[in-house]
């Protein structure tokens, strides 16, 4: 076998991998906005659809951490190919992760719909997810052509949908204070909220692999944070 025939059929083999990430992304792109649309419509039945699908983001994660692992060991790849390679399988657990936080929305969507008379308003909501999928697209974008500038893009964008969510944060709590009723679902759509944040930060730390993967360093600028939650003072009256 000659060293141009091996040279091409690894090229292939890591063209396979790439292939592999791209369609696990997309379908956790997919599973956010079935989510969104299952929120918004009440729909139980998208909902119980996106719990399910579930399964497949879990398998695309560990089938591109076989395909990489093989690849380890058969190919013995150096230098630029074992960075990609090990980082393959970071991006595809933090793909993983970011299904099951779209996964734990449609969870959110039955609780909500046994709730009366609880009229949230979702625009917020509906913003994070298209800032999301918008990341997420823009995120393999940056992988398919190793563009490590659209890489610094999306990681810096993460900081919208960190202040979206504190300010959802700060309105729903007021929303309880004065509505004690209805601390219940609030309180359930503010994990929603949350499981979207972290999403957020697992592109995030896509987006560093990729310039890693690029530049051959890691990214080290300080990441820019917006979710202030933790630092929110609350006053009960009575």
């Amino acid at each position: 076998m000659t060293r141009s025939h091996i040279v091409s059929s690894f090229d292939e083999d890591l063209e396979e991998l790439r292939g592999k990430i791209v369609e696990m992304a997309n379908l956790v792109a997919r599973q956010f906005k079935d989510a969104e649309t299952a929120l918004v419509e009440k729909n139980l039945k998208l909902a119980t659809a996106v719990r399910e699908n579930d399964q497949m983001v879990d398998q695309m994660e560990q089938d591109i951490e076989k395909t990489a692992i093989e690849l380890i060991a058969i190919r013995s790849p150096l230098a630029d190919d074992l960075r990609e390679i090990i980082s393959a399988i970071k991006i595809g657990n933090a793909l993983e992760r970011i299904g099951d936080y779209a996964k734990n929305l449609s969870k959110r969507v039955a609780v909500l719909n046994e709730i009366d008379n609880f009229e949230a308003n979702n625009s917020v909501i509906c913003q994070m997810i298209e800032i999301i999928n918008l990341m997420n697209k823009d995120v393999i974008d940056a992988y398919m052509n190793k563009a490590s500038e659209k890489a610094i893009s999306v990681w810096t964008r993460d900081i919208v949908v960190d202040n979206l969510y504190d300010t959802l944060f700060r309105e729903l709590l007021t929303y309880m204070m004065e509505n004690p009723e209805y601390i219940t679902p609030a309180t359930h759509l503010l994990f929603v909220a949350k499981n979207i944040e972290r999403a957020g930060d697992h592109l995030t730390n896509i987006a560093e692999l990729i310039y890693y993967i690029v530049e051959g360093v890691p990214l080290e600028m300080v990441r820019p944070k917006g979710d202030n939650s933790s630092e929110a003072n609350v006053e009960f009256s009575g």
